[in-house]
């Protein structure tokens, strides 16, 4: 599977000027526990982003969720929501689910973060008799935390982030490398990041502190308003695949995965090892080359393109395929 981003929107109305906290741009992370908050105040504080809390397992909703994350958003701060995961209760896909039904949905319109998925140490060890890890395998956690992403990924077409500590996803993960797509959130208290999990080369976003001079948890984003704006504001996205059934007969498909419609998506192919094309549905055909134009392609659609050669000889064939700035190549012996 190869992808390919295209059309970055990375205007963000009304932050300019923005603080900066130790380790980038300042924010919170707030929930029902935190109680009524002075957002005004927060924001004037210096915060630019706040994630509230909106579920937990398969059926806690944060009742202050509706005022909290209203309130971010009234002050001129970009929200996102939270998930605490549950991994004993159910699949990742349920509690994906849950959370999207219940405040988690990202929407487009330059105020939303992506979602969270907040994996700890198992908060609730004396009431549910869980270890750390909720009792399950590292591979076990790992396919859970995969099938939460898939389903929040697939949803919305935004990559969920994922917040976590070092030791915990060390321990319960087995120090997965599984998920770099997604963007960090580390936990990790003190005056500096500390080492990463094996899956990034960098956080995305850093909890430095329980508790601080603003509401909630103290937060800071690592990058720059431009780069903040980029995260509210996904680019489009594609993916595509292909497979060459026999020497004669290949396909491409081109998959909407990112969080908007997709326009004029162009396919150029090319056959080679003395082979043409004979036919391609719904494609200019000219020798060995085809083009094909799709002129709107919808979140979560695809389009798939068929192709009939012709060789000319017994040796090594195929056909290989541009579209935007991925390369793929469909070899056949």
């Amino acid at each position: 599977m190869k992808r390919v981003l295209a059309a970055a929107v990375t205007a963000l109305v009304g932050l300019s000027g923005s603080a900066q906290a130790a380790d980038g741009l300042a924010g919170v992370d707030v929930s029902n526990w935190t109680g009524e908050i002075d957002w005004e105040s927060v924001s004037s504080g210096g915060a630019k982003f706040a994630f509230v809390q909106a579920t937990e397992g398969t059926n806690y909703r944060n009742p202050s969720f509706d005022a909290q994350y209203g309130g971010a958003a009234d002050a001129g701060l970009l929200r996102g929501a939270y998930h605490l995961a549950q991994p004993h209760e159910s699949d990742g896909a349920t509690q994906a689910d849950f959370f999207l039904q219940n405040g988690g949905r990202w929407t487009g319109g330059g105020q939303t973060l992506p979602g969270v998925l907040d994996l700890e140490d198992n908060p609730y060890r004396d009431k549910n008799g869980k270890n750390t890890c909720y009792d399950l395998s590292p591979k076990d956690m790992v396919t859970w935390i995969k099938d939460f992403t898939a389903k929040y990924h697939r949803a919305t077409g935004v990559r969920a982030v994922i917040y976590t500590t070092t030791s915990w996803w060390r321990t319960c993960t087995g120090d997965s490398a599984k998920f770099a797509a997604n963007p960090l959130w580390l936990a990790h208290w003190g005056s500096d990041p500390g080492e990463l999990p094996k899956s990034w080369q960098k956080h995305t976003f850093w909890q430095s502190a329980e508790k601080g001079s603003l509401a909630g948890g103290q937060d800071s984003f690592n990058g720059t308003d431009t780069e903040l704006a980029a995260l509210v504001n996904p680019p489009a996205e594609v993916t595509v695949s292909g497979v060459a059934r026999d020497r004669r007969h290949y396909s491409v498909t081109v998959t909407n995965t990112g969080p908007y419609p997709v326009t004029n998506v162009k396919v150029s192919g090319r056959a080679y090892g003395g082979q043409r094309v004979t036919r391609a549905p719904g494609c200019a055909v000219s020798g060995t080359a085809v083009r094909c134009a799709i002129p709107e392609l919808a979140r979560g659609q695809k389009a798939t393109f068929t192709f009939t050669t012709k060789a000319r000889h017994k040796g090594p064939v195929g056909m290989r395929f541009t579209v935007g700035s991925v390369e793929l190549e469909l070899p056949a012996s």
